[in-house]
Formats: structure tokens, sequence, C-alpha cells
């Protein structure tokens, strides 16, 4: 029996119309992405397997509320934006749940002031995964929010139900200690090349 090649818009409507074949399609093509998403709010890769496979059920379970741009050719791309938003949600809810709260410690931004700090762009992207693993918890998550995920500091405020000027502080606290983590990295790499 020969197996005909599905276009992806037809995975797409098989999974609409819960195809075992298409969801299985879909789980393998994806899962690598989504797992690429999730790893950058827990460091822990066997609740990161766990949160991969919660957002595929509410992948599977939603997709027929997804509403497919009008230009085909933006299809996978808006899948993949819509899917990415599924999975950082299912990452954020988790960390929530486990942490009963975020810890505000006495953050105010008189204190520690929302400071522009820029990070070298010729940075590896699996050199910068390793630097966020460092960050505390809170740090990393308001990070990849804002910073990768593109949030506003209102947005996060309200998902973590902190502050907006916490919001603003955990950031650029984290920014600072990727600075820190990134020069010391530098000078180990460059006393050991040197």
């Amino acid at each position: 029996m020969i197996k005909k090649i599905l276009s992806f818009e037809e995975i797409l409507k098989g999974c609409v119309k819960n195809d075992n074949g298409c969801k299985e399609m879909m789980y393998k093509s994806f899962y690598g992405y989504l797992m690429g998403i999730i790893l950058r709010y827990t460091k822990n890769i066997a609740d990161s397997e766990e949160l991969v496979n919660d957002s595929f059920i509410k992948i599977f379970k939603n997709i027929s509320s997804y509403k497919s741009p009008q230009n085909t050719e933006e299809l996978h791309k808006s899948f993949k934006g819509w899917i990415a938003q599924i999975a950082s949600r299912t990452a954020i809810d988790k960390l929530r749940s486990s942490k009963a709260q975020f810890y505000v410690d006495d953050l105010s931004e008189e204190e520690h002031p929302a400071s522009p700090v820029s990070i070298v762009s010729e940075l590896h992207v699996n050199d910068i995964m390793k630097l966020l693993n460092h960050l505390p918890d809170t740090q990393r998550l308001v990070f990849n929010l804002y910073e990768v995920e593109g949030f506003s500091h209102d947005e996060i405020s309200k998902m973590l139900t902190i502050p907006e000027s916490s919001s603003r502080v955990y950031l650029t606290r984290a920014k600072n200690k990727l600075r820190t983590l990134y020069l010391s990295t530098m000078v180990h790499s460059y006393e050991k090349n040197g």
C-alpha cells in the first residue's frame, strides 16, 4: 500500500476530524519545536516532556477553535504561533501552581531602577539557554515572557499576579545577572583558549 504524503493543511484538517494518523504526524512534526519553548521555562527534562504532552492535549482539544489565516501560505507560521502560545501558557500555569505564589521580595523600582542592559548579540542559542538556566525561576520566567514571547509588563503582571513594577525589576535583575554570567563565561573561555 502506498501512503499519500499529506500537506500541512490536510494534516490540520485531519486533526480537526480527530484522525489519529494526522494527530501523530502533527505530534512528531512539532514535538521538538514545543520542547524548545518549554525548556525556556523549566530546567527539568521530565517536567518538560510532561508539559509538551500537556500542551498537545490542549492543542488537540482546542484545534477546532484555531482560526486559519486567509492566506494559506501563512498557515504554518500562524499555527506555530498559536501552539507556541499554548505551550508557554501551559508552562506558566505549571510554574504558577508549583509555586503557590511568586515572592515579591521587597521589589521597588526606586531601589532597583529598570535600566537598559544590552547583551552581546554574537551569543549562540545554546549559550543563551545555558545562561538562562542559571537565573532564578521568576527572573527566567519574566525574561522569557518579555524578551522572547513579547508580552508587556502589564500582561506579565496579570499572568503572574505580581505588580507591574515587580515585573520590570525581575527583568532588570535577570538582564544584570545574564550580563554577569556572560562576562564570566567569556573570561573563562578566553582563559582556556588564550
